[in-house]
C-alpha cells in the first residue's frame, strides 16, 4: 500500500470482514477482461465463504482460474464541502475453491446460514437439507489482506 498512514490495523480490517455482509468478488475473466460480481459472504477463521448456483459464468471462471480478490466498502460518506469521500474499505486476495466434499459443504452452509438467522437451528437444518444439492459452496483462502481509510478519518483519531 502506497499510503501507509491510511492503512487500517489488521484487527480493524478483520472486523470489517466479520461485520459486513456483502462485497464484490473479482475474477480473471474471459479474454483478459476482469469480471466482478456482488456476493453475500461470511468471514470465518481466515477464510471467506460464499454460496452460488451450480452453474454460471462465475463458476466457469473459477474452474478456469482460482485467483480472485474480494472487496468490501464499509464506509462511504460523501463530504461535498471538502470534495471528497470518507471511506473505509478492505481488499482480500487469494484463491477460490469449490467445495465438493459433502461434510465440509454442510459445515460451510451452516456458517452462512447462522449469519442470516442465528436463532433457528432447526429451520437452518431443514433449509440445508432441501438446498444442499442445488447450490455450490465457495471458499476463498486469503493470501493478502489490506484495509484502507480516508486520511480525514485517520486525522480524527
Amino acid at each position: 500500500m502506497r499510503r501507509f498512514k491510511q492503512q487500517l490495523a489488521e484487527s480493524e480490517t478483520l472486523e470489517i470482514l466479520r461485520n459486513s455482509t456483502s462485497g464484490v468478488l473479482s475474477l480473471c475473466g474471459d479474454d483478459g477482461m476482469p469480471y466482478g460480481v456482488p456476493l453475500s459472504h461470511v468471514y470465518d477463521d481466515g477464510k471467506l465463504y460464499f454460496h452460488s448456483a451450480l452453474t454460471g459464468h462465475k463458476v466457469d471462471l473459477i474452474r478456469q482460474n482460482q485467483n480472485a480478490s474480494f472487496t468490501v466498502i464499509a464506509k462511504d460518506e460523501i463530504h461535498p464541502e471538502r470534495y471528497t469521500t470518507y471511506f473505509q474499505s478492505v481488499i482480500a486476495s487469494g484463491k477460490v475453491e469449490i467445495i465438493e466434499e459433502a461434510h465440509r459443504k454442510r459445515e460451510i452452509l451452516e456458517i452462512l446460514g447462522r449469519r442470516c438467522n442465528p436463532t433457528d437451528p432447526e429451520g437452518l437444518s431443514k433449509e440445508i437439507q432441501t438446498g444442499i444439492n442445488r447450490c455450490l459452496v465457495l471458499e476463498m483462502s486469503i493470501e493478502n489482506l489490506t484495509g484502507k481509510q480516508a486520511i480525514e478519518l485517520v486525522n480524527q483519531h
